[in-house]
């Protein structure tokens, strides 16, 4: 009978464990991948001591324990060692095929992890309250609160990806955010009916911004995206029907320059109903429209909205006009107007026609959301901006009933 191997204090080392010269610990093991692989440790159990001088460290019988855990669960052992980057990074590369700004994003994001110490961690060692920390960093860096949860979303969902392959057992980005940091979310401004009659007569009839009346009109009478709007040409123009057919987006960066995208969902592309006063705004701005300069971009040609240079306005371009608009009305007017961009325009379009009780539906397929949960968020806003006048408007059937009785 062969006799036990034993360490230098005397103990019997298992199937695989050894003891070096030096005094560390080794585990050989062969992985699921067939390799051998070794790990050390200075502590055979958790309660030796490291030899003074060197780091503290996980005793090798508890490494074993985790790799023999990690083997019957049926854990990647060499996979769960790739860092977050890498995670994301395998991410990304399981759906290229994306619009040039989620490119943009992802960027942003990877730089991001490359330049925060999170993004060097194995994947199996984040934790919980490492994902934690990493909000709270990004906040003190100066992210807003939407930013951090969008980029928590997409770490989160590269956590799932690592579950699925058996890199790890939990996703530690699965929390909410708005228990570690506080949500300073700007709510969505909505324009009341009296503010959108204020902001029309005044862009009507100033000297200046008489030029943009009928482009803030179209967007509050149709709730486009001002991509859409910036990219909608005579050809998607239906007078007889009176619809506008949604089936591109025009965006500009400093990278690709102006360039042609589809909608931002399948569900945007579409036809918008018009009506008579936004089919008489675009009969305007086709009157006015310089025919001598046809800019084409990426096959389009014949843009409607166009600056002084003849080439397309764009998002940043609307956005300027409607903050200077904003500015000269408030210099001269004892009540303001809020800050407006033209996404303020989208939002009041949609809420006025929950107001008005439209469908769900219908409007969920005006606006292009994807899912009718974003467009039944706009009737409970609806409810809480309209809260008086219904209970107005309740009150007068109530009393028309009892003078009938």
């Amino acid at each position: 009978m062969s006799e036990k191997r034993r360490d230098r204090k005397g103990r019997i080392l298992r199937t695989g464990e050894s003891q070096r010269k030096d005094g560390r610990y080794l585990y050989k093991y062969i992985d699921s991948f067939g390799e051998t692989q070794f790990i050390y440790s200075w502590k055979l159990v958790s309660t030796d001591r490291v030899p003074a001088g060197k780091r503290d460290c996980i005793a090798l019988r508890e490494k074993i324990a985790e790799i023999q855990k990690d083997v019957q669960d049926g854990i990647d052992v060499i996979g769960k060692k790739m860092t977050l980057c890498q995670l994301y990074a395998k991410q990304n590369a399981q759906r290229p095929n994306v619009k040039a700004n989620t490119k943009t994003g992802r960027k942003y994001l990877m730089e991001i992890l490359k330049n925060d110490k999170l993004g060097a961690r194995s994947i199996d060692s984040i934790k919980p309250s490492d994902a934690k920390e990493w909000a709270i960093r990004m906040s003190e860096n100066g992210f807003a609160y939407s930013t951090i949860n969008n980029y928590k979303r997409s770490l989160r969902a590269s956590f799932y990806i690592a579950i699925q392959d058996d890199y790890v057992r939990k996703n530690p980005f699965d929390f909410q955010l708005n228990t570690v940091i506080d949500d300073d979310t700007v709510p969505k401004t909505i324009l009341t009916l009296e503010q959108e009659a204020r902001l029309l007569d005044f862009a009507k009839s100033d000297t200046v911004y008489h030029k943009n009346y009928d482009e803030i009109l179209i967007l509050l009478k149709t709730g486009l995206r001002i991509s859409e709007l910036c990219g909608m040409t005579v050809t998607d123009l239906d007078f007889e029907n009176h619809l506008i057919l949604v089936n591109h987006q025009l965006l500009r960066n400093t990278e690709l320059g102006y360039y042609i995208e589809t909608p931002k969902t399948k569900s945007s592309e579409r036809q918008v109903p018009m009506v008579e006063v936004t089919c008489q705004a675009l009969k305007r701005v086709l009157a006015v429209q310089n025919q001598n300069e046809c800019v084409e971009i990426d096959g389009y040609s014949n843009f409607l909205f166009l600056n002084r240079n003849g080439y397309p306005k764009t998002a940043c371009d609307f956005n300027s006009i409607l903050r200077n608009l904003i500015k000269k009305y408030n210099k001269c007017h004892e009540e303001k107007l809020p800050h407006i961009t033209p996404h303020t325009l989208r939002h009041t379009f949609c809420t006025n026609c929950a107001n008005a009780g439209m469908n769900p539906k219908a409007l969920q397929y005006i606006m292009g959301h994807a899912n009718i949960t974003m467009t039944l968020n706009y009737y409970a806003h609806a409810t809480c901006n309209s809260a008086m006048e219904e209970m107005k408007r309740l009150e007068k059937e109530q009393h028309a009933r009892c003078l009938v009785l």
